[in-house]
């Protein structure tokens, strides 16, 4: 069994999508990153990064548990338990890693800084919102033109697809018009009207849409106040 600790944002629905993917029982931990729980030691114990998402396998390597934080290597390690969604082959193996890689070193930070000052910073930063959202745009025409030459990025659907998915939910939020990307737009339809991944996307979906947040809870979830534990 697979203990998730996780919130419903972009990197967490990367594991959501992968467990029903892969259909891996497991069992979900709301970890709310609004109110600071991110910050509980006994969170941090599993991910002392203080990111959500992480896990922890009761049937790990030589059926010992494992625990494992950030996304890429979570998505690397239930490829590897299960042997789907990872390429057989090295050649097409290395293909698929470079594109998680590429979403992890690129899509994530970029969106991310996009939505945060877009969104989250306190005053309007012109320079800020117009460097992150262009380099999100930048970063789209890459993603279009593979995809002007394959269904997937790797191929076939991989975990490399997984990872980039849920930063394309929302992406009028980092300032990215997908109909401007016609091959993402195939590709993003492709993967949403997947079965596995409508059911991940309903994971913690009852948290729904929450208000605006107030400067309190910007300092905890940006890491400028201190965690109080209840």
């Amino acid at each position: 069994m697979i203990d998730l600790y996780t919130w419903p944002t972009p990197n967490g629905h990367k594991i959501h999508i992968a467990l029903e993917e892969m259909g891996l029982p497991y069992t979900v931990h709301g970890v709310n990153i609004r109110t600071g729980e991110q910050f509980r030691p006994e969170f941090l114990a599993i991910s002392p990064n203080n990111r959500i998402p992480a896990m922890i396998d009761s049937d790990g390597p030589d059926g010992k548990p494992i625990s494992l934080f950030e996304s890429g290597a979570m998505l690397i390690y239930l490829a590897s338990k299960t042997g789907k969604l990872m390429p057989a082959s090295d050649r097409d193996r290395y293909t698929m890693l470079q594109w998680l890689m590429w979403q992890m070193g690129g899509v994530g930070p970029m969106f991310g800084q996009a939505n945060h000052f877009r969104a989250y910073a306190k005053e309007p930063q012109p320079y800020p919102i117009e460097r992150y959202t262009s380099e999100s745009n930048r970063l789209c025409r890459v993603l279009d033109k593979r995809l002007a030459e394959v269904p997937f990025v790797a191929g076939e659907y991989s975990i490399a697809d997984i990872a980039i998915f849920p930063w394309m939910r929302g992406s009028e939020k980092r300032g990215v018009n997908l109909a401007d990307y016609p091959n993402i737009t195939r590709w993003f339809d492709a993967i949403n009207a997947r079965p596995a991944v409508q059911r991940a996307l309903k994971v913690l979906a009852d948290v729904g849409t929450p208000p605006p947040i107030d400067d309190k809870q910007r300092d905890i979830m940006f890491g400028k106040a201190q965690f109080t534990p209840r």
